[in-house]
């Protein structure tokens, strides 16, 4: 097996790693008051294995190969950094309100400060990112479309459920919070 998908696979598991580590530690701060999480950790879950599987599937079986692989790999390596960075800056900026799940903590409060204040999810862009560096470090253009296209289904529910979530939870502050910015792209989505 080529060196650079032995990289990307390591990677990807050290990652992983990384986030299995972050909510276990997550599990022991804050307590629980309401969840609303509707199913979407399980279907996020569920779009992200999916992404893997069909994104190293594809890369794996060389349909879709694009040319300068060493070009791809270094930019998806870059990527992936950026993605970890920004995912690592937005947990650290919620500090105990993150939680894998949708829920309202005790204490709870708005975030508006750090990357919050230009975008409403940024640690989920940290992860889109990262799979995206991820499946273009494969030097596949066929295994970025089918992972982007994966785990945007689940995120596009998650982010759904999430907003709803937080409307309902602190109201004319989360709306007026929605008007003044964006999803995921400052100034963009």
């Amino acid at each position: 097996m080529n060196a650079k998908v032995i990289t990307i696979i390591a990677i990807s598991y050290a990652y992983g790693f990384l986030e299995f580590y972050i909510g276990r530690r997550q599990r022991r701060t804050g307590k629980i008051v309401q969840s609303g999480d509707k199913g979407s950790l399980w279907l996020l879950t569920l779009s992200i294995a999916i992404g893997y599987a069909l994104s190293f599937g594809v890369g794996a079986a060389g349909i879709g190969r694009m040319g300068h692989w060493t070009a791809f790999f270094g930019v998806g390596l870059a990527l992936i950094i950026v993605g970890l960075g920004i995912r690592i800056y937005s947990i650290k900026t919620l500090k105990q309100q993150f939680t894998y799940t949708i829920t309202e903590i005790e204490n709870h409060s708005l975030i508006e400060s750090g990357l919050y204040k230009w975008i409403r999810h940024p640690g989920y862009l940290g992860q889109l990112i990262i799979f995206a560096g991820t499946a273009l470090g494969l030097s596949n253009w066929l295994s970025v479309v089918l992972m982007m296209t994966s785990v945007m289904l689940g995120y596009s529910y998650r982010m759904g459920a999430e907003e709803r979530f937080m409307r309902e939870h602190f109201g004319d502050a989360y709306a007026g919070y929605q008007k003044r910015t964006k999803r995921l792209i400052p100034m963009v989505y």
